[in-house]
Order: C-alpha cells, then sequence, then structure tokens
C-alpha cells in the first residue's frame, strides 16, 4: 500500500499526532533520500537541515542518508531513487524542484518505487498531479501558468495558501484547475496523508473543487 505524505512547514517541529503516523508508516529504515528544492546550492549545509531536524525529533534514523542535488551525477541520482526506503522532497523553489526532477528523469522513478513518499512545501507541491507556478508560489515570472508534477496521486496541491490575505487573487487563479481535479491548499502546521484510497487532513486545510472553497475537518 503506497503512502504519501504532502506536508506544509513547522515552525515549532513536527506535531505529535505526525510524529506517531510516521513512526507506524515508516518501518523500512534503510536508506532516506532527500531531493533538494535549491539544487544549485550543493554545498550549502543548511540545505535539508531543518527537515533532517523534523525527522530526529520523531526518532526516524536510518541506515544510509542522501541528498540529490546538481552536485550529485544524474545515473547516481536514478540509483539512489531506485534503492530508497524513503524519498524526501525538501522545501525551497517548486521551479527549481521541477527542473531537476525533469532533467534528471526521476519522477517516473519516484511513482514506481516502493518508497513511502513525503515532500514540504515545494516538495509537496511537486508531489502532485499539476500545479500552479504563480508569486504565490514563490515564481518571479509576469504570468501565472500550470506545471506538471510527479502526479503521485490526481490532485493539486498548494502549499503557500495564506486564505485571509491572498483568497480574492489565487482562487481566481486556481478555479480553472479546479474544474479539472481537486486542490488542496494549505500553508503552516498541517499535512495531507494518502495511504491507499483514504486521505487524511491535520491542521487548517482548505479544498478548492470546481471553484467552490470549503475547510477540511482534520481526521488526524
Amino acid at each position: 500500500m503506497k503512502t504519501h505524505y504532502y506536508l506544509g512547514w513547522f515552525n515549532d517541529g513536527l506535531p505529535e499526532k505526525l510524529v506517531r503516523l510516521l513512526n507506524e508508516d515508516i518501518t523500512d529504515r534503510k536508506s532516506l533520500v532527500m531531493i533538494s528544492a535549491n539544487p544549485f546550492l550543493h554545498e550549502d549545509e543548511e540545505v535539508g537541515a531543518t527537515e533532517g531536524s523534523w525527522l530526529n525529533q520523531a526518532n526516524l534514523k536510518f541506515d544510509e542518508y542522501h541528498l540529490i542535488d546538481y552536485g550529485v551525477q544524474k545515473e547516481e541520482a536514478q540509483m539512489l531513487i531506485q534503492k530508497a526506503s524513503v524519498i524526501f522532497l525538501l522545501g525551497g523553489s517548486p521551479v527549481e524542484l521541477n527542473g531537476i526532477l525533469i532533467e534528471y528523469e526521476l519522477s517516473d522513478l519516484i511513482k514506481k518505487s516502493g518508497a513511502l513518499v513525503m515532500g514540504t512545501s515545494a516538495g509537496a507541491i511537486n508531489m502532485s498531479a499539476k500545479w500552479l507556478c504563480s508569486k504565490y508560489t514563490g515564481y518571479k515570472g509576469e504570468k501565472s501558468f500550470i506545471c506538471d508534477g510527479i502526479g503521485l496521486d490526481n490532485f493539486s496541491i498548494l502549499s503557500h495558501f495564506d486564505l485571509e490575505n491572498n483568497i480574492t487573487q489565487i482562487k481566481g487563479e486556481l478555479d480553472p484547475l479546479s474544474e479539472e481535479m481537486n486542490v488542496y491548499a494549505s500553508n503552516k502546521d498541517c499535512a495531507v496523508r494518502v495511504k491507499g484510497d483514504k486521505i487524511d487532513i491535520l491542521g487548517n486545510v482548505y479544498l478548492i473543487s470546481h471553484s467552490k472553497i470549503q475547510k477540511l475537518d482534520q481526521t488526524i
């Protein structure tokens, strides 16, 4: 049964409910492979440090730790994905993360992998089927457009959603996509967990579907 975690950002570490679930779901702890969303900064030791601290706090320890960025050769990156127990797509730039996934041809390998896949912020966005590339997701271009993600599940994730301040602008841009698939919009201290056919919600997550928005009840 494939398990995917779409995480927001956690300034104060992971909540206890999420820690418990991760410990239940992550039974194979041989190899953790992180994919950088700032892949050009391959000499920056801060990349992945916060996400790694979350796992340490949750007492999730692995035999091997690997980070894929442009300092790693394409063939090696593909091999690491194929051998991974857990694949963690990190926070940072959604566009740059999308770029390395395409250039290194990792998306299909991640979809075929038996590993648990999790992503936070930019990572969660790129795990979804399609996502909005706009100023609301850190894109500095003039026009917004829709990007293809890995497509682990047939929905879209917006992981920088500020309902109170951006609802009119962002919803207008998301409405066309919401006619095609569900859009889960979240911000901080939240998670969408997909295990098999079941979707669980932690924190403040909103569903935009057919141009209508509703706050989802927590199930975790």
